[in-house]
């Protein structure tokens, strides 16, 4: 042990100091506890570790080692367990719908462990995207002093003699359907995209949101760029463990690290790495969790400055193991603050400023991954927030790696993504067009589903920066093309999306940061007129939940009010 604990101010104390928890200590004897380790201060490590897919695979053994770092602090390790959505397997078909979701579920079942049991403390171990940023908003929400653990990429796969990724394998399915390859090919390509355990490997949701943990200041320094197979991941997760007790004995909290200075940061990794546009959706989240102002706008606000250095798939050439290699997130954030583009005071996990992080981090000139920030990729950031007629409440575009940042076309609408896809695969979609995938928001999917399946077949055919899609849904980090999405309001609260019809002239531009609908307002007023609400086919359940309760894409999507409303905080009851 390291520290010597005074439980009296601490969660724990309620179920486990004092005659009258005699009850709740037999508990804490039945399973093999000592006097001395129930007097220690209770740490829920929590873990998203299943066997759903390899993005999990290896969690529950991290947050196993996690334990003997808390142990070694002086701590007393709980393990417990939360459910994932994996996008990969989710993708395509109506599963997807429960995938924001869980994000929710995620949040919730975190945090009702931990106040059932009165942890003082909480490391937090994910692999696949929305169990990242729904572990962050459980700690935000409790505002215990926590860490953020990532589970890890998957290193990449090999085929002819180069690196590819589970993206590679959605959009041979469009080439295949295009007739543009052979079966063999799809089937060898799928065997080989995914070599063993780990979270995509590229700048995806989970990657993003791993860069994310670091950025913050709720992940240990250059942690989250290791690969999952890589043994290092054991030292990490020990490291972690450790310095959450030293957390708990300097009471630094999620709330005293992730101020709206940190968020700010956090958006600029996103835009610097070209990461996934997911990020626009889950920094709100978890801003709302603090209580903090921070939506899809003030996100775009900070892209718009953020130049795009980080040269990663799907826009790029990298994957994270290459990250990891050339130097991980710090590197990154190096040659970043160098160029004033960090707040540098921002406190972290380590006890120390992201600024006194950083000044540990000697900059590599011969790594390829990452550019100087001087000599950037773009000068712009890697994706941009929307706003106009058509998206009055915001909008997000990837556009790293795209060489076309204006397109105007006439709309091709459908109101689900699978009669989109049928169409895709048909070759029904015509050069020119502007693909408008509507209803499929939060409230009006429900879920807000991604579009990868029907992205990728897109690009697998060549059509991918021939035409536009936008929707009221998401896309996965994974999609690369002209996609824009998160388009708000959404159709099923009546947005402008509702309102539009085949051949209506859509004009988007990615550089001045708009998207219209041009289709004159009186015309506009007619359709709004006869515009009814839709009924969505799921009446009982989560999903109908959900929908009843879920906000805006641009707020992040959240279900309940927030920390601006607490009365009270969990860590002081």
């Amino acid at each position: 042990m390291t520290h010597q604990f005074d439980k009296s101010r601490l969660p724990s104390r309620h179920v486990s100091v004092g005659p009258e928890r005699a009850p709740h200590r037999s508990y804490y004897y039945a399973m093999g506890l000592t006097e001395e380790e129930i007097a220690r201060p209770f740490v829920g490590i929590a873990s998203a570790g299943n066997d759903s897919a390899p993005c999990n695979t290896t969690l529950d053994a991290q947050a196993d080692i996690c334990r003997d770092g808390v142990n070694a602090g002086g701590g007393m390790p709980r393990r417990f367990n939360t459910i994932t959505v994996t996008d990969g397997i989710a993708m395509g078909h109506q599963g997807m719908k429960a995938s924001l979701v869980s994000r929710e579920v995620i949040a919730d079942s975190v945090e009702l462990s931990v106040r059932g049991h009165c942890y003082d403390g909480l490391v937090g171990f994910a692999g696949c995207d929305k169990s990242l940023p729904g572990m962050m908003m459980a700690m935000l929400r409790l505002n215990v002093p926590s860490i953020f653990v990532y589970g890890g990429s998957i290193l990449p796969g090999r085929y002819q003699d180069r690196d590819i990724t589970v993206v590679d394998v959605f959009e041979v399915v469009g080439k295949y359907a295009a007739g543009a390859c052979p079966l063999s090919e799809v089937t060898e390509m799928e065997k080989a995209a995914c070599p063993g355990h780990g979270a995509c490997g590229g700048q995806f949701t989970a990657n993003t949101m791993a860069c994310v943990g670091e950025a913050i200041g709720l992940s240990l320094p250059n942690s989250n760029m290791v690969p999952a197979p890589y043994t290092t991941r054991d030292q990490i997760a020990h490291a972690a463990g450790v310095q959450v007790m030293e957390l708990i004995t300097r009471n630094i909290r999620p709330r005293d690290i992730c101020t709206r200075e940190a968020f700010i940061n956090a958006a600029r990794i996103v835009a610097a790495t070209g990461g996934s546009t997911n990020g626009a959706l889950h920094l709100p989240a978890m801003a709302h969790e603090a209580g903090i102002e921070f939506d899809l706008f003030d996100v775009a606000e900070a892209f718009k400055s953020t130049p795009y250095i980080a040269d990663l798939k799907p826009g790029g050439k990298y994957v994270a193991k290459d990250m990891y290699e050339a130097g991980g997130v710090y590197m990154l954030m190096k040659t970043m603050m160098a160029e004033g583009l960090l707040f540098g005071d921002c406190m972290t996990v380590t006890g120390k400023t992201l600024g006194e992080n950083i000044e540990q981090v000697t900059w590599n000139p011969d790594q390829k991954v990452i550019y100087d920030a001087k000599t950037p990729i773009t000068p712009t950031g890697g994706v941009v927030g929307l706003r106009g007629s058509l998206a009055p409440d915001g909008a997000i575009v990837k556009v790293a790696g795209m060489h076309r940042l204006q397109f105007t076309g006439p709309a091709r609408v459908f109101d689900c993504e699978e009669d989109t896809f049928a169409a895709v695969e048909a070759r029904d979609i015509a050069e020119g067009s502007v693909v408008v995938i509507r209803y499929e928001g939060p409230k009006g999917g429900p879920g807000m589903r991604e579009m990868l399946s029907t992205t990728a077949a897109l690009y697998g055919q060549g059509m991918g920066e021939k035409v536009a899609l936008i929707t009221d849904g998401r896309f996965s980090g994974a999609t690369r093309g002209f996609c824009i999405g998160h388009v708000g309001p959404e159709a099923a609260d009546g947005g402008p999306i509702a309102l539009v019809r085949d051949g209506d002239i859509i004009a988007i531009d990615a550089e001045a940061g708009t998207i219209d609908l041009q289709v004159d307002e009186t015309e506009l007023a007619v359709r709004r007129a006869a515009w009814e609400p839709r009924r969505t086919d799921y009446q009982s359940g989560a999903l109908w939940r959900y929908a009843q309760n879920v906000g805006p894409a641009w707020r992040g999507a959240v279900t309940h009010p927030g920390g601006a409303a607490e009365t009270h905080m969990y860590a002081d009851i």
